[in-house]
């Protein structure tokens, strides 16, 4: 059994049961209800996803005080065609 991969189907379905309870108290339909409540699961879903996604990519990648320089500088072209050889 491996990692738990799940936690943002989890937040979502707590979002989902927290917006239909909320929606019954002030008295929507069920309709309008059920539909708030999906709304809920998909954004905090993905939202999650993304928060959790984001954590794991930082993470893997090393800070930048590990030896990872940035770009070369003298690669960079020249614009002027004059100094281009050829």
């Amino acid at each position: 059994m491996g990692k738990f991969r799940g936690w943002h189907i989890v937040a979502g379905i707590a979002a989902m049961l927290l917006a239909g309870f909320v929606g019954t108290a002030m008295g929507l339909n069920n309709t309008a209800t059920y539909m708030a409540s999906g709304v809920a699961f998909v954004a905090v879903s993905l939202w999650v996803d993304s928060r959790i996604s984001r954590r794991r990519s930082a993470a893997r990648q090393p800070g930048p005080d590990a030896g990872v320089a940035g770009p070369d500088v003298g690669l960079v072209l020249d614009a002027d065609a004059s100094n281009r050889e050829g």
